[in-house]
């Protein structure tokens, strides 16, 4: 058993440090959203954001925007050009991809302060990739309302988590510790 855990060690200590800091991050966020009240952004001031951001995207790109609350969830009801398209919802903001993206790095960290910098660049990255990506599946929604599911079921989510992948090939390769020990 202790030869094992010898032989296993880096193994070991990554899925401890990559459990323990996406429970740590996610349970914050959970408490984030539990004394998120709505009162003044609808339905957490995260989705909000995400929400207004994509509309003023859109509204750029020329299109007509409205974001309403949702009457019977707490989501906000996006409505292009005067037609109902979808629903931004709390999992829209990519914030829980955000804390699995650096759940990861800090698991396989390098250097403090460079582990600092790629997981806020990548979070920004991350986070703006999301908002474009919202615009452009409400854009595809809007033109091509038969090709819903499989828009927002593939080939959107494909890309968000392509990208969360990429930065995670980048990071293991170029700055964490895994790599230092090569050199």
């Amino acid at each position: 058993m202790k030869a094992l855990f010898i032989k296993y060690k880096s193994v070991i200590k990554f899925m401890l440090t990559f459990l323990a800091v996406y429970v740590l991050l996610s349970s914050l966020y959970g408490l984030f959203l539990k004394f998120s009240d709505g009162s003044k952004f609808y339905p957490d001031y995260i989705t909000h954001l995400v929400a207004l951001q994509c509309g003023d995207l859109l509204e750029v790109l020329g299109y007509q925007v409205e974001l309403i609350k949702h009457p019977d969830e707490p989501s906000l009801m996006l409505v292009l050009n005067g037609r109902y398209l979808a629903r931004i919802i709390e999992g829209c903001n990519a914030f829980s991809v955000i804390i699995l993206f650096i759940s990861f790095v800090i698991a396989f960290s390098g250097k403090l302060k460079t582990t600092f910098f790629y997981v806020l660049a990548g979070s920004v990255l991350i986070y703006c990739a999301n908002v474009l990506r919202i615009a452009v599946l409400s854009m595809g929604l809007y033109h091509f309302p038969k090709y819903e599911s499989v828009l927002h079921n593939v080939i959107f989510p494909g890309i968000i988590y392509g990208i969360v992948f990429i930065l995670w090939v980048f990071w293991v390769n170029r700055f964490s510790k895994l790599k230092q020990k090569d050199v």
